[in-house]
């Protein structure tokens, strides 16, 4: 460890923490095989080898928020056993098969994907949806790729609902100890009208795509008209899966929002007790690297916060701190675009303690619904943009920076506008 006086140690911090975000940013290291979760692990390591925090202080719960990894993992475990059974295959196969005009598909597409994302990880139920509503649209010849910016948007929209609906949200959740029915309360509403402003925005910009007659020249494997029979093993893990998800998901809404992560890791754990499934299947389906991105974010933006952050005198800033809702939505908005929503809700962390009680909650809120609906602006806003994108693009359909844009921009700003309304606006 080396002895540095107090300036120093925090130009090295600033340096550490900026090339670390920078690398966030950019999702890469240019020249080097780098991902998110990489760049985070290096960026925490080099804190701690160069002395900014001592292993012990990077260990601790202070750093480390133990309770949102537990979290996490507990439902990225019943989400996969849910992925494994056949679940989502099932629903959608049963949902998007009755649809026959572009315009239904496009709706229950996104009701599909919103109420989902709602309570199951966003993430992952676009990597669920996605090659399924991609194969109805070839099978019924529309075009795909407003079906997909669909889901995409959609996820992202409903997924600002619930505490459960993407990490950032369980971020928020463990730190500010909103119940998950609150929570609930207050951003359920507006998600459920931005889904109906999502529709309204993809079908008026595509609505030359969304005309029954319009065949498209595609390829590519075709979803069947009718699913095979599950299997035994498999109908049980289906019935397993679906009955640990409803229980954990009622549990959510009745125990205090301390018990989240004890009800996601039982649930896990009730899942991963059996004789159908190899554990190692359910272990594919965790996303480690977003675990590890995770675990190395709070070790740096915690070093952040202890060496410079606390030194900017945070209970001044009056401009932020008494406008808890327009002002920390609109900055909340840039910087998830520039950083991802992720790094930036944890940077929130010191202004959010530094709100005045009467404003902390609503303070928390819009930062949820801001940094949630801000992924919608471009493709690269949010992993389950790029999820969507990235399988499209195996899949022979691209959807290009612009294709997602024209859609993403107006709905951003919409959503936020009406986001913005509701928390200042409508009491409770």
């Amino acid at each position: 460890m080396f002895s540095m006086d107090q300036p120093s140690l925090a130009s090295l911090t600033t340096i550490l923490f900026t090339l670390t975000y920078a690398g966030l940013a950019l999702g890469k290291v240019p020249g080097l095989r780098m991902d998110r979760a990489g760049i985070a692990l290096v960026g925490a390591t080099l804190m701690l080898v160069t002395g900014v925090l001592t292993l012990q202080e990077a260990v601790s719960p202070q750093c480390i928020d133990y309770e949102t990894l537990i979290l996490l993992l507990g439902m990225m475990i019943v989400v996969g056993c849910l992925r494994l059974s056949g679940f989502f295959r099932l629903l959608a196969h049963w949902c998007l098969g009755r649809i026959e005009t572009p315009r239904g598909l496009l709706a229950v597409t996104i009701l599909l994907s919103g109420v989902l994302s709602a309570f199951l990880v966003n993430d992952i139920v676009c990597l669920a949806l996605t090659p399924l509503v991609l194969h109805l649209a070839r099978r019924l010849r529309f075009d795909p790729v407003p079906h997909l910016i669909g889901l995409a948007t959609a996820s992202n929209i409903g997924s600002a609902g619930t505490i459960t609906g993407n990490p950032q949200n369980m971020i928020i959740g463990i730190q500010s100890h909103i119940s998950y029915l609150r929570f609930a309360a207050r951003l359920f509403p507006v998600a459920v009208f931005g889904l109906l402003v999502n529709f309204w925005v993809i079908a008026f910009i595509y609505r030359r795509s969304l005309v029954p007659p319009k065949l498209v020249d595609v390829t590519g494997p075709i979803l069947p008209e009718s699913l095979p029979p599950l299997r035994r093993a498999h109908l049980w893990l289906l019935v397993k899966s679906v009955l640990a998800a409803v229980a954990a998901v009622v549990l959510f809404f009745t125990l205090p929002s301390q018990c989240l992560p004890l009800i996601a890791l039982g649930a896990a754990a009730f899942l991963l007790v059996g004789r159908i499934v190899r554990p190692e299947k359910i272990y594919r389906q965790i996303d480690w690297s977003l675990l590890v991105m995770f675990a190395g974010l709070f070790v740096v933006v915690h070093a952040f916060r202890m060496h410079v952050v606390a030194r900017w005198g945070i209970d001044g800033w009056t401009w932020l701190l008494n406008h808890p809702v327009d002002l920390l939505s609109g900055v909340s908005a840039v910087l998830s675009n520039l950083v991802s929503n992720v790094p930036a809700v944890l940077l929130f962390g010191p202004v959010m303690q530094a709100m005045p009680a009467a404003n902390q909650e609503t303070a928390w809120l819009a930062l949820a619904l801001s940094s949630t609906f801000a992924g919608n602006l471009t493709v690269l806003g949010s992993v389950a943009n790029l999820i969507v994108v990235e399988n499209a693009r195996r899949e022979g359909v691209s959807i290009s920076f612009w294709d997602y844009c024209q859609v993403g921009a107006p709905l951003t700003l919409l959503t936020l506008a009406l986001g913005i309304v509701w928390l200042k606006f409508v009491p409770y």
